[in-house]
């Protein structure tokens, strides 16, 4: 073909024109470049493994490529979850979310997710989702794999591995976010902004609680009975750092939280939910004392039905002593009356008690409400100084690619982890706890070092 000046100009400009074209229009509504993807690894394939793939799959730039659980399947129909989890059945929900724009696209499952950090070298982040008892081995073995993690609460089981997660935080300087989700809600933004602004005084009493009750509400202690191992289940590989011992469903799924061993009961569950709001406006760091009260026996293998904690803070800075109570397993504070006799507490919440009157919240971070009700229409609202989040996992996303860090990071779901560890030592050694936190010890009580230390098989130690 002949070619002159004129057709190769036009053609070049047309060239030229294409190549400029913006890439999400290219790939459609929504796209989001390979490079630009966060690929995630999910650490356990059960009940809020799954929460969190939901979550997840609402973001574009997150592709979750891989999957370890020592569980093929799982049964979760007799919980809040209603479903089937484990491998196999995560697995399938996280391939029919992708294949729908990536049509060839698979993840890849393993027992063991050590083996699939070695595996799996285009991993960029964990979200682990296991029981309490592994959290902390995950969370450090991924972070000094390079990998960005997002941890379920509690954040550890034990006070010296929510000191050594924070440490290797810091030392690999990854991205981290723990999964109490309040953290990242307008209320718990509101709730700080109003107490700095001086709503309710100087605060100097603060009661949290929360329903949940034990799972297993007819055990006394460890099962005897032994029945088999459900088939596709790595036992030895669930209970990782944990002595060896017989599989029993009343450990797992789910109901795992009420043993020493595994979990802490319904303050290790929640505590760092809703505890949350009260740490961060109060600046509550480190109690002096903790003295626990269980509601029910508890004894070395089970957790109590409920509890009274009860946290004594100094002072600090210009903010007054206070005295902060734990309720669960159906306590509640009393109604304070300046409540509507019509309205009553909420299931789970916050009551702010300061010299120049009373606040309510909603559990987890939920909206603030002056006492009485009339005065939310009185009160001038301060400007918002927080910054806002765009979402839990929203924030942690955008700071594993190099923004500002999560809110809940690893630093600060450490000391609010501890503190929620701090109330279970006071359950479990049946002492007041006079806390010495920087030695971190319990003065007085030599039988709080062994939990507050925790104890590994060899090749589990943190």
């Amino acid at each position: 073909m002949k070619l002159t000046r004129r057709s190769l100009l036009k053609s070049a400009s047309a060239a030229a024109i294409f190549y400029i074209v913006p890439r999400h229009v290219l790939g459609g509504p929504k796209f989001v470049p390979p490079s630009e993807k966060v690929n995630i690894a999910l650490v356990g394939a059960g009940g809020q493994g799954l929460t969190n793939l939901k979550a997840l799959f609402q973001e574009a730039d997150a592709q979750i490529i891989a999957l370890a659980d020592p569980f093929e399947e799982t049964n979760l129909m007799n919980f809040y979850y209603k479903t089937m989890a484990g491998r196999r059945p995560i697995r399938a929900v996280i391939e029919k979310h992708y294949v729908e724009k990536t049509p060839n696209f698979r993840c890849n499952d393993y027992e063991d997710f050590r083996v699939m950090l070695e595996k799996e070298k285009s991993i960029d982040a964990i979200l682990c989702a296991t029981p309490d008892h592994l959290h902390a081995y995950v969370s450090i073995t991924s972070m000094r794999a390079g990998k960005h993690v997002f941890c379920e609460k509690p954040l550890t089981h034990n006070i010296n591995e929510a000191r050594q997660v924070a440490k290797v935080t810091k030392e690999t300087g990854v991205a981290t976010q723990m999964g109490n989700i309040g953290h990242s809600r307008e209320g718990i933004r509101q709730t700080c902004e109003w107490i700095w602004d001086g709503a309710i005084g100087k605060v100097h009493e603060v009661h949290a609680w929360v329903g949940a009750k034990r799972w297993n509400p007819t055990l006394r202690g460890r099962p005897t009975d032994t029945p088999p191992v459900p088939k596709g289940a790595n036992w030895d590989l669930w209970l990782g750092p944990r002595a060896v011992r017989p599989y029993h469903p009343a450990y797992a799924p789910v109901t795992w939280r009420d043993f020493w061993a595994f979990g802490g009961g319904a303050l290790g569950d929640f505590g760092c939910h809703d505890m949350d709001t009260a740490m961060w406006a109060l600046d509550l760091n480190h109690p002096e004392s903790v003295e626990a009260r269980p509601a029910g026996e508890t004894n070395e293998e089970i957790t109590p039905h409920g509890e009274l904690i009860y946290y004594k803070f100094g002072q600090r800075g210009d903010k007054p002593p206070v005295i902060l109570t734990w309720y669960d397993g159906g306590l509640q504070p009393t109604t304070p009356a300046e409540l509507d006799s019509k309205i009553k507490l909420p299931s789970r919440g916050a009551l702010f008690i300061g010299e120049k009157g009373k606040m309510l919240c909603e559990g987890a971070g939920g909206l603030p409400r002056l006492l009485p009700i009339e005065k939310n229409h009185e009160y001038k609202k301060p400007e918002k100084t927080l910054p806002r989040s765009k979402g839990h996992h929203r924030d942690w996303l955008d700071a594993c690619k190099g923004c500002t860090a999560a809110s809940a990071n690893f630093e600060y779901g450490a000391k609010l982890t501890e503190l929620a560890l701090l109330g279970i030592l006071s359950l479990r050694t049946g002492k007041i706890i006079d806390w010495d936190a920087e030695a971190m010890k319990a003065r007085g009580v030599p039988e709080a070092d062994a939990i507050i230390m925790g104890d590994y098989r060899k090749g589990w130690e943190i």
